[in-house]
């Protein structure tokens, strides 16, 4: 989920923003779904059944992926109820989460507004709470 939501992040950055932005788009999803195949593989799914529970969790991603466009959109609580919706659990427990990770994913998507498009395109993006390049590691 926490994968999910920083891809939405900055799908929703490099959307409307050139040929560029949107071929790095097209190649960040490409991968995400390639990354789900191999994990579908590699916990035992069997082969012939990989390519359709890949097609169905593509699909439920693009949906959630407009279903939180348009709660970013909307404003006020509309993406907090949007992400506790797709929660795992009771509606309590998801409700908590979700009121922890919004403000996260709102932090990153602000973030990476001001980030240039290039630079995003070519990997050099940075998420809040991450060091900043060359930092030293303790």
């Amino acid at each position: 989920m926490v994968l999910s939501l920083h891809l939405f992040a900055v799908l929703h950055r490099l959307k409307g923003q050139g040929k560029a932005a949107s071929a790095t788009a097209q190649s960040l999803v490409d991968r995400f779904t390639a990354d789900m195949d191999t994990v579908l593989r590699e916990t035992g799914v069997g082969d012939l059944s990989v390519p359709n529970k890949v097609r169905k969790l593509v699909a439920s991603g693009a949906s959630l992926y407009e279903t939180y466009e348009r709660a970013f959109a909307n404003g006020g609580t509309a993406l907090e109820d949007e992400i506790a919706g797709a929660l795992p659990g009771d509606g309590n427990a998801a409700r908590a989460a979700s009121a922890r990770v919004t403000p996260y994913l709102r932090e990153i998507i602000e973030s990476l507004e001001i980030q240039p498009v290039q630079a995003i395109c070519e990997g050099r993006l940075k998420f809040p709470g991450t060091r900043a390049e060359g930092a030293a590691q303790s």
